[in-house]
């Protein structure tokens, strides 16, 4: 097995087992070992493949897929992609025959309530890191913040903000603001 593998199994498997609140509460720790560790792509790539992962059908998670492909061809996007899905699989197995075991239970409910923050830490984690790394200035940050901002608030389809931010994107770069 190639040091390439090696090395994408060592940075998907341990972020497996901590991804509270789903797979983007780890996106900030993706990010550090990718680019600033391990030096496999710039911050522009990785907020491509994050952009492509969040536009492709099915879990965000599949972002490690398109790092391991980058990084290690066909064989690390497999390895990557089993890395980050197998180890949480297990755990989530044994987690829900002990949930199932002792449903209604204090320190269930207690763990649960514990949890909540941490997941929400860590997706705040992940939105900061992907807006610091925005390139597009003032411009960006405004948009970003204003479609945030929309999304909590309104039923409004991403795809219309999706557009929104294309069209305020195209609009600065024609009037010099890029």
């Amino acid at each position: 097995m190639s040091r390439t593998l090696i090395a994408l199994f060592s940075v998907f498997a341990p972020l497996s087992i901590v991804t509270v609140g789903g797979g983007q509460g780890i996106i900030a720790e993706v990010q550090r070992q990718v680019v600033d560790v391990h030096h496999w792509m710039t911050h522009a790539q990785f907020l491509s493949d994050f952009a492509i992962a969040r536009l492709a059908p099915g879990p965000g998670s599949l972002l490690a897929t398109l790092i391991g492909w980058q990084v290690g061809g066909f064989g690390g996007a497999v390895v990557a992609t089993l890395a980050l899905f197998g180890p949480t699989a297990f755990l989530m197995y044994g987690a829900a025959h002990v949930w199932n075991r002792h449903e209604g239970a204090r320190w269930l409910n207690a763990l649960q309530a514990g949890l909540r923050p941490v997941a929400a830490g860590l997706i705040l984690a992940a939105v900061y890191v992907l807006i610091k790394e925005l390139d597009g200035g003032w411009v960006a940050w405004v948009t970003s913040a204003i479609a945030s901002v929309l999304v909590m608030t309104t039923r409004i389809n991403p795809v219309i903000l999706i557009a929104g931010g294309a069209t305020v994107f195209i609009g600065a770069h024609f009037a010099g603001l890029l």
